[in-house]
């Protein structure tokens, strides 16, 4: 049986009112987007259609998850919250923190001796609060809700922006920062600017080497890293009933590179396949009394164009394996036209790494169609001219390919196999050599390939191709070889052509694991202490950040003045600081060291105004609140892009930066400083940016009239006593200016509960 399965079952049961209740209040007919949304409204039914973009509304999600390096700070907060026990299913995923150096079992074990703290830590409190754990090895957080919890209809938050993952099983999952899962545990509602929907229809049928990572591959390419925001992305059309199950999951993991709140899939047979198969059939029984509620309307998907803000259609027939990169996910090249464009651009031509699996593409049928290339080329005598590895998403995956002998075919052609865990794509590989920074390629099938993702080293092109592509490339070792024409020489040099990738959906023999790494938490766990040692180095218990004064800010300084590309990954670099993600204070001394200084150029290098002279960010930044001096961020286009880690926000928000003034933010990240009490603003002008100087002292005109769609203006002071006034703007309403005012989200839940 499921787990929850009486949630689902509920959530059922009154979605045939609700649907019917959302319909006479639109007077049309309803995507699934909409179906879905409108049955997780925390005040049941509404008096008036919600603006897409514009209303924020209240929604009560079915259940919560959390990655180790995510749950660390969530689960900080959550203490502070005053609950006795989670209010809705809640889990916790030891994925993050193992990092991928030799092999599985060395790699495993070295994780748990190394963070064992940590994960004391994350055992002891989900045993406490109810939440259940999954071990270190267990498998990626995607791949195991994918396996065990996600189900059509349903709505997830989770503390990572590829939990949309789940939108492949026909469920709404959003990535959030922790601060919105403490919300949702505690009992609270979640709030969510109603998203603007775009449509996608799928005609014809993937063949030969096309997958469904080349659809989101595509996607990428024509929406760009931002053109998702603030939208749900759905699927539909017989293109879309054709794809697995996982295959859809695929696309719905990468809809997070377009910037999209999410992306799903109406419910299918596919979906009834994948639930059975891994143990659901009551899961798919009940989605099938409702399978009428599960998809869009048809008056819908016949006429898109008209329910929806934007339509894409896509031909599968027609579509080209495509290779993203690099430095950013959404450069398409199909491959007729790869080797051209990669001499032209100068990209490394030899690849040196080839590495298949993560949360995107590490299904059963991922392995099997990659396997399946890897067995001719051992066949025929091919050996491959790059190092290629595998990262199973759970073990139940790697348990079942064991079994079929597809780890036995990989380990032949001198593959190495990683554990079950995010490894090299989020920045946890021992790659040796990394640290000569010297230029060369990788492809991947993982989502983001931004600068250092990988491996720490700027000059790592990295691309982002389906499994079976980068096995091929793995094997020809080149941007220059193309698979479906080319042809490779074997080792007694004969001319060998690898034919088009084949595999299973779904294991014949069904799916097996002896320990799926599992554990219960405590039926009653009001006797468990959780104690953090105050010496830590790894866990910090958190102090409540002030509340905001009600005055404006006056004599802010410039910490620095962002050019560029500004991902989460600039603001709070993860691969060695991993291991901080639970200590607020040591995590800090990163933040924003990736930013480039629009001034110079460089890197972790600004201007400290108090004493003239060049420093580290986080040491200017702590030279400022030292001194009683709050300070302020300025930064470029979609600032924020990227995980969903909160500490972006309140690392600087910790290090006495009071607000963030850009071109445009990540919605995720958006939400994230407003959570933790900080000012996001973006220029009303965004020719204003030019006028932010190095010198620049800050004062804030009339925030203390601050209020939802009224400007904050600002006063740019120059080093010559010149003056430049800015006009903001901000998407603050009336709860999140009481965020604010309380100093953070948190604050006011402990003042809601009482605590």
């Amino acid at each position: 049986m499921a787990f929850d399965i009486d949630m689902i079952k509920a959530v059922y049961e009154r979605m045939p009112e609700r649907i019917s209740q959302a319909r006479s209040i639109l007077n049309k007919p309803l995507t699934l987007s909409e179906k879905i949304l409108y049955n997780h409204l925390w005040d049941d039914t509404p008096s008036a259609p919600f603006e897409r973009g514009g209303s924020y509304v209240d929604f009560a999600p079915d259940r919560v998850a959390m990655q180790d390096a995510t749950a660390q700070m969530a689960l900080l907060q959550f203490m502070q919250a005053g609950r006795a026990k989670t209010a809705v299913p809640s889990t916790v995923h030891c994925d993050h923190l193992i990092q991928a150096r030799v092999s599985a079992d060395k790699d495993l074990q070295e994780s748990i001796n190394k963070n064992n703290e940590v994960f004391n830590f994350l055992e002891s409190v989900s045993d406490k609060y109810g939440i259940g754990f999954w071990k270190p090895g267990a498998g990626i957080i995607h791949q195991v809700v994918l396996e065990n919890y996600a189900f059509p209809g349903g709505m997830m938050i989770g503390t990572d922006s590829h939990t949309v993952n789940a939108g492949g099983l026909g469920m709404i999952a959003i990535g959030v920062g922790g601060a919105d899962a403490v919300d949702v545990m505690a009992g609270m509602a979640w709030e969510l600017k109603f998203p603007k929907l775009i449509g996608v229809k799928l005609v014809g049928k993937l063949n030969g080497w096309t997958s469904a990572k080349d659809v989101i591959l595509k996607v990428a390419g024509i929406l760009t890293v931002k053109g998702g925001t603030g939208c749900v992305v759905e699927y539909f059309g017989p293109g879309a009933e054709s794809l697995s199950c996982t295959g859809k999951g695929t696309i719905c993991n990468m809809g997070a590179e377009i910037g999209a709140t999410t992306s799903t899939f109406g419910y299918d047979d596919s979906m009834s396949r994948y639930l059975r198969s891994t143990g659901r059939p009551d899961v798919a029984d009940a989605a099938d009394n409702v399978k009428e509620h599960l998809t869009g309307d048809a008056e819908v998907y016949a006429n898109p164009e008209q329910y929806f803000d934007q339509v894409i259609e896509i031909n599968l027939s027609e579509l080209e394996p495509h290779l993203n990169g690099p430095f950013s996910p959404d450069i398409a090249t199909p491959i007729s036209q790869l080797a051209a464009r990669a001499e032209k651009e100068g990209w490394p031509m030899k690849i040196e790494y080839g590495l298949i699996g993560s949360c995107t593409n590490s299904s059963y049928e991922d392995i099997s169609r990659a396997a399946s290339i890897a067995k001719v080329a051992n066949d025929q005598g091919v050996k491959p001219k790059a190092q290629l590895t595998i990262t199973p998403g759970s073990e139940q995956v790697r348990y079942t390919i064991e079994r079929d002998g597809y780890i036995d075919i990989f380990e032949k052609m001198g593959a190495d196999v990683f554990a079950n865990a995010c490894g090299p794509c989020i920045g946890q590989w021992a790659r040796a050599g990394a640290d000569k920074q010297e230029k060369n390629t990788i492809v991947h099938s993982f989502n983001r390939n931004f600068a250092k993702r990988a491996d720490g080293n700027p000059n790592t092109y990295a691309f982002v191709g389906s499994p079976e592509l980068v096995t091929a490339l793995a094997i020809g070792g080149t941007l220059a070889f193309n698979p479906l024409k080319d042809k490779l020489v074997n080792k007694d040099g004969q001319e060998v052509m690898l034919p088009e990738p084949s595999g299973h959906e779904l294991p014949a023999a069904g799916f097996d694991v002896k320990d799926r790494g599992y554990q219960e938490p405590a039926a009653d766990g009001a006797g468990i202490n959780i104690v953090v040692n105050p010496t830590s180095e790894r866990l910090q218990l958190l102090t409540p950040f002030s509340p905001w004064n009600g005055s404006n800010i006056m004599g802010a300084k410039l910490l620095i003045k962002a050019q560029g590309k500004c991902t989460t990954d600039h603001i709070s670099m993860a691969g060695p600081w991993l291991r901080f993600r639970g200590h607020l204070d040591n995590i800090s001394n990163n933040t924003l060291t990736g930013a480039v200084n629009a001034f110079n150029g460089n890197t972790n290098e600004v201007k400290n105004q108090l004493t003239g002279e060049m420093g580290e960010v986080p040491a200017v930044a702590r030279a400022y609140k030292a001194a009683g001096v709050p300070s302020i961020v300025v930064g470029d286009h979609n600032y924020g892009e990227g995980s969903s880690r909160e500490h972006a926000a309140m690392q600087p928000r910790h290090l006495g930066v009071c607000a963030v003034l850009v071109k445009s933010f990540a919605r995720i990240h958006e939400t994230n400083l407003k959570k933790q009490g900080m000012l996001g603003l973006t220029f009303a002008n965004e020719s204003d940016y030019d006028k932010i100087q190095e010198n620049d002292t800050i004062n804030f005109v009339d925030l203390a009239s601050f209020a939802p769609g009224k400007p904050v203006t600002l006063e740019f002071v120059h080093a010559d006593g010149s003056k430049d006034t800015v006009s903001t703007n901000h998407t603050y309403n009336a709860q999140q200016i009481d965020w604010f005012k309380a100093g953070s989200a948190l604050n006011l839940i402990r003042q809601e509960l009482g605590k």
